[in-house]
C-alpha cells in the first residue's frame, strides 16, 4: 500500500494516508485513501481537483452524496475484499 504525504492548503500541517486504490471516472481521477493499514481504519474518497497545467495534484473530500455513492460503487467492484461502510 503507497503510503502518501497530504499538505493542508496553509502548508504549516500536513497527513499522511494510505492508499487503497484510484480511479478515472469522466476524466476525473478519485483515490480511495485511508489513515491506517489496520483493520476498521477510516477512509475517504479524494478528487483531484488540480488544473492540467499544473505539476501537483489537489486533492479534496468528496461530499456530494450522488458523487460520493458513484465512485464508492466503482472502488467497492475494485476492491472485492474490502467492506467500505458510508
Amino acid at each position: 500500500m503507497e503510503k502518501i504525504q497530504f499538505m493542508f492548503d496553509d502548508g504549516t500541517e500536513s497527513a499522511d494516508f494510505f492508499v487503497l486504490e484510484e480511479t478515472k471516472v469522466n476524466g476525473v481521477s478519485y483515490i480511495l485513501v485511508t489513515d491506517s493499514e489496520e483493520d476498521d481504519a477510516e477512509c475517504m474518497i479524494l478528487k483531484d481537483t488540480s488544473k492540467p497545467e499544473e505539476s501537483e495534484s489537489v486533492y479534496q473530500v468528496v461530499e456530494d452524496d450522488t458523487e460520493l455513492e458513484a465512485v464508492l460503487k466503482i472502488f467497492e467492484e475494485l476492491l472485492e475484499d474490502i467492506d467500505i461502510e458510508m
